[in-house]
């Protein structure tokens, strides 16, 4: 959430906001923004590891083979998170994690919050899971101007820093 929020003020930052805080303005900081994306959707990769039989109960009923779809989706998780943090394939890694939350919540508390009442923990979590499926869009689309496959490329004097001087496609 944090990261979509800080994607919305570096693309909204006015003048002000610019001159006093460049390093959260502009390209800088959507590179924070992003890294910080990619870093915070790993745990929900490795939380499926950790909880194989909670995840599992959740997978609908209709899909077979419930325990392969938690390795997956936990793996697709971590592989998204270490693809936007690297900067390998991004903006795709960090489009399909956005889909990968949403379908979460139309396979799982859409139908149940049809089928059943839920309690207030799982108010929340259908909350909680519609904030994170929006906030994983805005992060995806401040990808919009940079190539589904491309490859984020270090400036070779900022290297060290992490910097970005380019993307291209391989």
């Amino acid at each position: 959430m944090g990261a979509a929020a800080w994607v919305l003020y570096a693309w909204f930052a006015g003048d002000w906001d610019r001159q006093h805080f460049s390093f959260a303005t502009g390209d800088k900081g959507l590179r924070i923004a992003r890294a910080l994306h990619g870093v915070a959707i790993i745990p929900f990769g490795i939380a499926h590891f950790q909880y194989v039989e909670h995840t599992a109960s959740m997978v609908p009923s209709w899909l077979p083979a419930h325990i392969a779809w938690v390795y997956f989706t936990g793996a697709a998780f971590i592989a998204a998170g270490v693809a936007v943090r690297i900067g390998v394939c991004a903006r795709l890694a960090a489009a399909l994690s956005a889909l990968q939350m949403g379908l979460f919540l139309m396979l799982v508390w859409v139908p149940a919050m049809a089928t059943r009442s839920l309690n207030s923990f799982q108010w929340g979590e259908v909350l909680v899971t519609w904030v994170l499926t929006a906030c994983g869009w805005v992060v995806a689309d401040s990808y919009r101007a940079i190539p589904w496959l491309a490859v984020e490329k270090a400036a070779s004097g900022d290297a060290a820093a992490g910097s970005v001087a380019l993307w291209t496609n391989r």
